[in-house]
């Protein structure tokens, strides 16, 4: 990062690959680059990621959760000044696959920061981090270990359970983790059976989790799996809380570090037991800024009094690109404009498209809506 306390923006035009850093003295002012870009002349939507958001979130991270070091997800933006700010502070990196630890591995990380989590690997995959000294992995699963233990019987396994939060944003118990009660135990007498090496327990609540006890819940089941594993002989000194932390309100990340905090010192006091988490929204989400512009609007009118229903805005972005949050993270957009301080301009019902023929490309309904010269 910077030393001269100026605010690091990063402009990303998209398809393009244009980008580049600009330095502001105050908070970024969006006016100020709509004015600067020829939006006029270009096709693109614009992408602003402020670097310096996603130091104040590792600030925040650390002064609030400072036991829990983050492994950022990198699944969840794999930009590459995203990717090297992290890196430049000290965080670790979640992987889940050969081309993520490759990613990570070129910056100059070293192996012992990286965690391959996924629980279902390629096999070519696991030769991958074998080659380069990755160590740790999730698992949840017979064929997982027995996959491990032929090509990989170095490796450290981390035993992923599920334990869902009862309202999250992208549920993941139903693909990954086993049951806590009638798998982890077995499968870590499997382990021991194969002469592998178990270091650790891991979960994930959920993304967008918004049931916050879900981490105590989850932080006492496994201190149950630590004390059955450490009847096998394991020495287990890891525990990974997963992600689900939120990226746009400060002040619930607060309130589930404290619930973690408190859950940490009642089951896991010993200090030597190593806690880790996989946050991915909550460094970028508040970093990133998408300005797009209406290229095409049309109107509909009633077929019986030609009166105005809504007027429809086509825009150079959709779902199959930067809202694609909408299809796959389920995530309700709302768009911001500049009027200035013409509140006087109507309000009308508005339907937002994006720039595809498809009509599920569809990123805001029956909006209320301001524009000028509309």
């Amino acid at each position: 990062m910077h030393s001269n306390n100026k605010n690091q923006v990063y402009y990303s035009q998209m398809f393009k690959g244009k980008n580049e850093i600009t330095y502001y003295s105050t908070e970024l002012p969006l006016k100020t680059v709509i004015q600067t870009f020829d939006f006029k002349n270009t096709d693109e939507a614009l992408f602003i990621c402020d670097l310096t958001k996603i130091k104040e979130k590792y600030i925040t991270w650390r002064k609030y959760m400072p036991r829990v070091k983050p492994y950022y997800a990198i699944k969840c933006n794999d930009d590459e000044l995203v990717i090297k700010t992290l890196a430049d502070l000290g965080t670790g990196f979640d992987c889940a696959s050969k081309n993520e630890i490759k990613q990570i591995l070129n910056i100059g990380v070293q192996p012992e920061r990286i965690i391959f989590a996924n629980p279902c690997k390629l096999t070519s995959h696991i030769k991958y981090a074998r080659s380069n000294q990755v160590l740790n992995g999730t698992v949840d699963n017979e064929f997982e270990i027995y996959k491990l233990h032929k090509y990989y019987p170095q490796s450290n396994l981390i035993i992923r359970f599920r334990c869902e939060a009862a309202e999250v944003q992208c549920p993941l118990g139903e693909k990954f983790g086993c049951d806590a009660e009638q798998d982890a135990s077995a499968l870590m007498l499997l382990a021991k059976s194969l002469q592998l090496n178990v270091i650790g327990i891991s979960f994930h609540v959920g993304s967008g989790c918004k049931d916050f006890p879900a981490y105590d819940r989850a932080i006492s089941i496994a201190k149950k799996l630590f004390k059955f594993g450490g009847l096998l002989g394991y020495d287990m000194d890891l525990l990974d809380i997963g992600g689900g932390f939120p990226g746009s309100s400060d002040e619930n990340f607060k309130v589930i570090a404290a619930i973690v905090n408190k859950s940490l010192n009642r089951h896991f006091p010993d200090r030597k037991v190593n806690v880790i988490a996989e946050p991915g929204r909550f460094f970028v989400a508040a970093a990133y800024t998408l300005i797009c512009k209406i290229y095409a609007k049309r109107e509909v009118r009633s077929p019986y009094d030609n009166k105005l229903l809504r007027k429809m805005y086509y825009l150079n972005d959709g779902v199959y690109g930067s809202f694609n949050c909408i299809l796959y993270d389920h995530q309700e957009v709302t768009v911001n404009h500049f009027l200035g301080k013409d509140s006087y301009l109507p309000s009308f019902k508005t339907l937002i498209w994006g720039p595809t023929c498809d009509a599920l490309d569809k990123t805001e309904r029956h909006a209320d809506g301001q524009m000028k010269n509309s």
